[in-house]
């Protein structure tokens, strides 16, 4: 057994898929009517957006980045708390209806994420735990 045979081994490609590949290029069809090798890189680039809005009323705008399956950071450092809540309300209806995710990152800052973009652990608030501490 050969190197290649082997990485095609670990990739469930045998002599028979690569035979038929063969045949469909030569004008053939195969009796299946499809092909059995997949292609590696079936992801594009994801592009997140940063975004820092100033008023409520561009919350639409963060939604149609979700929509479009782009990843949002959110920093509402820039708003009164009360717009900021306003925005965050309107982004978790959003992030729920595409079946996606919102985090807090830190201070007024959030990432909200289409259903395609998975977020992986978490980021604690330092502080709140230095607070914690000294109150014991």
């Amino acid at each position: 057994m050969t190197f290649m045979d082997r990485i095609m081994g670990f990739f469930g490609v045998t002599d028979e898929d690569l035979y038929q590949e063969t045949e469909e290029e030569q004008g053939t069809s195969s009796p299946k009517g499809r092909s059995n090798v997949v292609s590696l890189h079936t992801q594009k680039n994801i592009r997140m957006v940063l975004f820092e809005p100033r008023a409520y009323e561009e919350s639409p705008e963060i939604a149609d980045h979700l929509k479009s399956h782009r990843p949002v950071v959110v920093n509402l450092q820039m708003v009164r708390r009360e717009q900021g809540v306003r925005i965050i309300d309107f982004l978790s209806g959003t992030v729920y209806a595409l079946g996606g995710n919102i985090q807090k990152l830190g201070e007024n800052i959030f990432i909200c994420t289409p259903a395609n973009v998975d977020i992986q652990g978490s980021i604690t608030d330092i502080f709140k735990e230095e607070e914690a501490k000294n109150l014991r």
